[in-house]
């Protein structure tokens, strides 16, 4: 198959692309690199049948040739990000899933749409399954990426439905792994980060709040299986294994030499509490489930930042 994929010079993209190219498709890989990394693309471009476009997906755009299938993956997806480009977000969010649906419409693409657990907001049901409606605050400071990845759904299910897209909606859980960024502000990188360098791990409230951890190659398969799938209903990907911030952050000082103390600071506005995927119809319908154990996943994840953190070292004390 051609596929595109957008968000391709991002964390989950770029995994995304790998695994793709593994399987033996053409991969057409577009970024405009607000948050994504250009060595992702490096390492993607020296690889046989795959192609670069730098291109923000919410402005049109045409493309020559055939595609098969489209992964929309390009948006911001940590919250330091979408709070400091909010309408970025969301016209990702809105114009470019429109702008995906038609190209997918136009070329008879199948398209998967990268959705969030953030849907379901501060949810009031645990765990969370996909009939579950959700409970988002629209005006509140995440409701830029929220209701963003929610209209992306309501307008991938109308043009499945009015137009016959062949389409698919995952709903991607906290996931983790190498090709993150240190300063992306989610809470594994960041843990990491100070774990390394030995500074306080900071947990925001009193750490009690849970959320799920997958790694990426188990949530890239998971991914990779909908797609092949005839599912056009939202699926959970993600591992139901439920951990609080502060047993993640012990886990965390483990891993990377326990010299780091845990200091708490006030709790973000409308930080969900809980969070954790009902993944009975991924294990139904996919055959799927997540395969890689949190402390696995960190000892596979943890050398890719102390070889960021010691650059960043080496850069600093170039400068001096």
């Amino acid at each position: 198959m051609r596929i595109l994929v957008t968000g391709a010079a991002g964390f989950l993209g770029s995994h995304l692309a790998d695994r793709l190219l593994d399987d033996g498709h053409e991969v057409v890989g577009l970024d405009n690199f607000i948050t994504g990394s250009h060595a992702n693309i490096d390492a993607l471009e020296k690889r046989a049948r795959f192609s670069f476009i730098e291109h923000d997906i919410s402005k049109p755009r045409t493309f020559d040739g055939p595609l098969d299938g489209i992964f929309h993956f390009a948006s911001p997806a940590s919250p330091v990000d979408y709070l400091e480009i909010p309408i970025q977000t969301l016209k990702v969010g809105s114009l470019g899933t429109h702008n995906c649906l038609g190209i997918a419409r136009a070329k008879g693409a199948r398209l998967l749409l990268a959705s969030t657990s953030e849907v379901y907001g501060d949810p009031q049901v645990h765990p969370q399954p996909e009939s579950y409606w959700g409970h988002v605050n629209p005006v509140g400071p995440r409701g830029c990426y929220d209701e963003a990845k929610r209209f992306a759904e309501a307008m991938t299910m109308a043009y499945h439905r009015h137009h016959g897209v062949d389409t698919r909606i995952v709903r991607i859980f906290n996931t983790y792994g190498p090709r993150m960024r240190p300063g992306d502000g989610r809470v594994v990188s960041n843990f990491v980060v100070q774990g390394l360098r030995g500074d306080p791990l900071t947990v925001y409230g009193d750490g009690s709040q849970t959320r799920s951890f997958c790694y990426v190659s188990d949530e890239v398969d998971g991914i990779v299986r909908l797609f092949h799938s005839g599912e056009h209903d939202p699926v959970n990907v993600g591992n139901p294994t439920e951990f609080t911030i502060r047993e993640l952050a012990e886990i965390v000082v483990e891993e990377t030499g326990g010299r780091s103390e845990i200091v708490e600071r006030p709790l973000p506005t409308d930080d969900p509490k809980v969070r954790q995927p009902d993944i009975t119809r991924a294990r139904e319908l996919l055959g799927w489930e997540p395969e890689v154990s949190l402390k696995e996943g960190l000892r596979k994840t943890i050398p890719w930042f102390r070889e960021q953190v010691e650059r960043a070292g080496a850069r600093a004390r170039t400068l001096d």
